[in-house]
């Protein structure tokens, strides 16, 4: 369901099934078991990982994008690459190592990596986040 107060459809243009679709086959293909739980838990974290890939394709549409947005988005990409910090402290400390869950996590926290330094640039100097032409 969209909320419509916010929702703008002429902008919407991003086909989630090109996440879902290969997300779904690569949770097939590559997973710890091959059961429908250990599938599913997988196909969740790759999920996770390129989730936020819609919302930046509608900032990079658009070419800006509300400070309460931004700083939303900031904080969960924190969140993700705070977990790189806990899977290197696991590591280190408990000897536990999730392949899968280290590499979806690398590749959510570069998707972010571009949000990241504009956030810094601009929303952090009071401005409001907006692509250069």
């Amino acid at each position: 369901m969209k909320f419509k107060a916010t929702y703008d459809g002429n902008h919407d243009t991003f086909r989630v099934e090109f996440l879902v679709v290969p997300v779904g086959g690569l949770s097939f293909l590559v997973n710890h078991d091959f059961s429908p739980l250990e599938i599913l838990w997988t196909f969740s974290i790759y999920l996770e990982s390129v989730a936020i890939l819609p919302q930046l394709f509608m900032i990079s549409k658009t070419g800006e994008a509300e400070t309460i947005t931004t700083h939303y988005l900031f904080f969960l990409g924190l969140y993700r690459a705070l977990y790189l910090v806990n899977w290197i402290w696991r590591f280190y400390f408990e000897g536990f190592f999730d392949l899968i869950a280290v590499v979806a996590g690398v590749v959510q926290t570069i998707l972010y990596c571009d949000f990241f330094y504009l956030y810094i640039t601009k929303v952090l100097k009071g401005k409001k986040l907006s692509l250069p032409a």
